[in-house]
């Protein structure tokens, strides 16, 4: 067993719901053995008020929690990522830069509740089934075996934990440059 902090980078195109709450939720769930980040493609340079709201009423810390680019982990002194996870359809299918370290990616698509259109309690709906279906996969992913997996089963079960329930309908691949490992 090894004291090793596993750096987790969540995208999403806007990186103001989905992959905060991914953030957020893995920071505390993962219990100091991953140190989750969250950044997008064309960031939109606020956190959605519903992500917010909906971390806070489940408990989990928003502090420190912002819209940033991915811009930010391709410098030097960036942290060098062990996973990447896209949690929305976008993203996925963009040109990712070509992360250092060569990440396991996965693709974890979930539906955007940022789109949810309708009354403040649909939209309050759609925040907290999206927190639920990133809490199930998260939950599955911090309860892998990773140092005991071979490269090629880690990679399968990360992929198939993008298939449990709330996954997105479109299937998608990662941009080619993002594959690493």
């Amino acid at each position: 067993m090894t004291d090793r902090v596993f750096n987790v980078l969540f995208l999403c195109t806007g990186n103001s719901a989905r992959s905060i709450l991914a953030e957020s939720l893995l920071n505390q769930m993962g219990d100091g053995r991953f140190r989750a980040h969250s950044a997008g493609s064309h960031p939109k340079g606020a956190v959605h008020p519903l992500a917010l709201e909906t971390l806070r009423g489940l408990d989990f810390l928003i502090d420190g929690l912002r819209s940033k680019s991915w811009d930010e982990f391709e410098s030097a002194d960036a942290p060098t990522m062990d996973f990447i996870f896209t949690v929305c359809d976008n993203a996925a299918g963009e040109a990712c830069p070509l992360w250092l370290g060569h990440p396991v990616t996965a693709h974890w698509g979930i539906e955007d509740p940022a789109a949810v259109e309708g009354s403040e309690l649909e939209q309050k709906t759609a925040f907290v089934a999206a927190c639920g279906y990133l809490h199930n996969r998260i939950s599955a992913f911090v309860a892998l075996p990773i140092h005991r997996l071979e490269p090629a089963a880690l990679k399968s079960a990360l992929q198939a934990i993008g298939t449990i329930e709330g996954a997105s309908s479109v299937p998608v691949t990662m941009g080619a440059a993002s594959h690493g490992g």
